[in-house]
């Protein structure tokens, strides 16, 4: 399940003003994982986007990745 993890942090990464301020972290269930990113309180808006539609495509990017493996993902932005 690394390879989500490993996705949204270089996405995150690649957006935010500070890098050294991106976490992200797993909670892993039976069937489902959640992943938060968590950023500092000045890159949250470049991480949502206009209308959430930043924040919306990595999760769509996860959810077919989780697809393929058989999970399912939330990606909760903290």
């Amino acid at each position: 399940m690394s390879a989500m993890k490993d996705l949204v942090e270089y996405i995150a990464k690649a957006l935010a003003d500070d890098p050294s301020q991106v976490h992200v972290s797993e909670i892993e269930g039976e069937t489902s994982l959640i992943l938060e990113l968590r950023v500092g309180p000045e890159d949250m808006g470049r991480i949502i986007g206009k209308g959430g539609r930043t924040a919306n495509a990595m999760r769509t990017l996860v959810r077919v990745l989780a697809a393929k493996q058989g999970k399912r993902v939330t990606l909760e932005i903290v």
